[in-house]
Order: C-alpha cells, then sequence, then structure tokens
C-alpha cells in the first residue's frame, strides 16, 4: 500500500514541479516508501514527548499515534510534514477522546506554533481518517488481562505487577509499528504480556482454553513479539535528519506558497469554487422561477380542491 502511494505521489509530484519548471524534476531526488515511512515514525514517538509535557493520559497518546499513521496510508510527507500533522492529530485526539484543551493554550506551549498551524489541517485530517474517530486500543485490552490474570492460582501480586509495567512498555513500542493495522487490540496486548513474562500469558491461555492441549492463540503471539522487537523502536536520527533533508528538496511545489505550482494551484481552486457557487445559484433561481413557492405538492393538494370545489357547485 504504502510503496503503490508513494509511487502515485512521485508522479503526481514530478509532473508539478514541471509545471512550475519544465527540467527540473531531472535532479530531485525523490523519496521512495521506506523513507516517508521512517519519518512518519519519527514524529509518531515524537507524540509520546508532547503528551508527557501536557501529561495528556494514555488515551490521547495512542489515538493520536492511531491518527498519525492512518493518515500516512493516504497521504505522502512530500505533501503535508508530518511535524504538523502530528500537531493536528494530536489535537484532534484531545477532543475525540473527550480531553480538551483550548486551541491557544496548546499552540502557546509549543515553540514556533500558531493556531492556524494546528486548526488548518484538521478538515484535513478527519477527512483523511473518514470521520472515524472510535480507536481500540491494545492498552486497554493489556489491563483487562492483567486483571483476569489475578483470578489464576499462585500467582503472585507484585510479580503480576512488574510484569504488567513491562508489557506495558511493550504495548507503547507496538505503536511505533503496524501491528494495529494487521491484528486486534487483545492479540497485541496478550504478545506484550508474553514478551514480558511468557509463563504468565502461557498459563493465562490455558486457562481461558482448559480442553486445549495447546491454545491458538498462542500461535499469533510470535508474528507480533517479532514484529514489536524489529520494528518498535524509534529510528535512527542520524537517518531520519538525512531524510528531512532531502524532503526540503523534494515538497511538492503546489504546497510551496510562492512558487508558480502554488498560484496556479490556489487560482484553480479559486475558479471551481466560483463555478460552484455559480451553478448553485442558478440551481437555486431556476428552482424559484419554475416551481410553485409553496411547493410542488401544496400545489397539487390546492388544484385537487378546486376540482371538487368545481364538482360541488355543478350540482
Amino acid at each position: 500500500m504504502r510503496s503503490t502511494l508513494n509511487q502515485d505521489a512521485v508522479a503526481a509530484i514530478r509532473d508539478a514541479f514541471e509545471a512550475d519548471s519544465p527540467g527540473s524534476s531531472a535532479n530531485v531526488s525523490f523519496l521512495n516508501a521506506g523513507e516517508e515511512h521512517l519519518l512518519v515514525k519519527l514524529y509518531v514517538g515524537k507524540i509520546a514527548q508532547l503528551c508527557g509535557h501536557f501529561r495528556f493520559p494514555e488515551e490521547v497518546e495512542a489515538t493520536a499515534a492511531t491518527y498519525l499513521k492512518r493518515f500516512y496510508l493516504k497521504n505522502t510527507v512530500m505533501d503535508w510534514h508530518p511535524k504538523n500533522v502530528m500537531l493536528t492529530a494530536l489535537f484532534l485526539a484531545t477532543k475525540t477522546t473527550n480531553h480538551p484543551i483550548s486551541l491557544e493554550a496548546y499552540a502557546s506551549h509549543i515553540p514556533r506554533t500558531a493556531p492556524s498551524d494546528v486548526l488548518d489541517l484538521e478538515f484535513l485530517v478527519a477527512q483523511s481518517l473518514g470521520f472515524d474517530f472510535a480507536v481500540w486500543h491494545s492498552h486497554r485490552a493489556l489491563w483487562g488481562i492483567w486483571l483476569d490474570m489475578q483470578s489464576l492460582p499462585d500467582v503472585s501480586i507484585e510479580v503480576l505487577s512488574k510484569a504488567y509495567e513491562a508489557a506495558l512498555g511493550h504495548v507503547r513500542a507496538a505503536r511505533l509499528t503496524d501491528a494495529e493495522f494487521i491484528y486486534t487490540p487483545s492479540q497485541i496486548a496478550l504478545a506484550c504480556f508474553s514478551l514480558a513474562s511468557p509463563a504468565m500469558a502461557s498459563s493465562w491461555a490455558h486457562a481461558k482454553f482448559p480442553l486445549t492441549p495447546h491454545p491458538p492463540v498462542l500461535d499469533v503471539l510470535e508474528p507480533i513479539k517479532t514484529l514489536i522487537l524489529r520494528e518498535g523502536s524509534a529510528p535512527d536520527v542520524e537517518a531520519v535528519r538525512e531524510v528531512d533533508r532531502r524532503l526540503r528538496l523534494c515538497k511538492n511545489p503546489e504546497k510551496i506558497p510562492g512558487t508558480n505550482a502554488y498560484i496556479k494551484k490556489q487560482q484553480e481552486q479559486e475558479r471551481k469554487a466560483d463555478e460552484k457557487r455559480r451553478r448553485k445559484a442558478e440551481a437555486a433561481r431556476i428552482s424559484m422561477e419554475e416551481s410553485d413557492p409553496f411547493g410542488s405538492e401544496l400545489a397539487r393538494k390546492a388544484a385537487a380542491t378546486a376540482e371538487l370545489d368545481d364538482d360541488d357547485d355543478d350540482d
């Protein structure tokens, strides 16, 4: 999916470069899908830092991370830089999880950020999410498993609590991966518990499936654990810095104010908006001229009543 999106984006941006200045795309080194994902991954990690600064709860952090990753399943960093989208995704998450903060207070605590920087992208982010804001998180499933494990025989609450804290760390690492797009929250939660304490996770699974020698849920855990261990760490800063440097050179000129491509794009959008307004006004004018002001249904009823009255007069 990311490769296809990247190829389509590069083709469109290359055309934008050529429209802005013919021949200018020849020496541009566009980002590939892996490099785009690397940059997004860095800003997914920065969400946790911002949430710590604002003291937002776990639900806000997890939701914002999901929003940011989902946004870039439909968009490219060469159109929208992850820093700006990340700030908007986090602000949107505070509202959808019922932990709102005023826009002014939010922007004032982030250096070089104006309220408009956050608000300008809010509709775009919501639209890219399909206006589907509900997210089911693995940290909530982990809490449920932890509570249920307390009913296991001969379990030490102290040992169980330590395993839970370690598992929660793995859940947070899982947010840097694509696990939530592939597996259910409960599967991810149990895999994280298995990373923290394989014996406890296995005991709990066997307790849930007492008649099965090998609970089927255990077969799902290994690929999840491998994914988290392989991809659940922050990317190399120097590698991301190089990607970000190249991004400045291959950013879509239609998104850069002052370029010919940007001006043409704005003019085209204004032309389409004017045309839409004209069509709407014309449709309203025709409707007023051709239809009865009281509505066609009322007009038909009035005509039928008049005919009945005429019949009565003839008698």
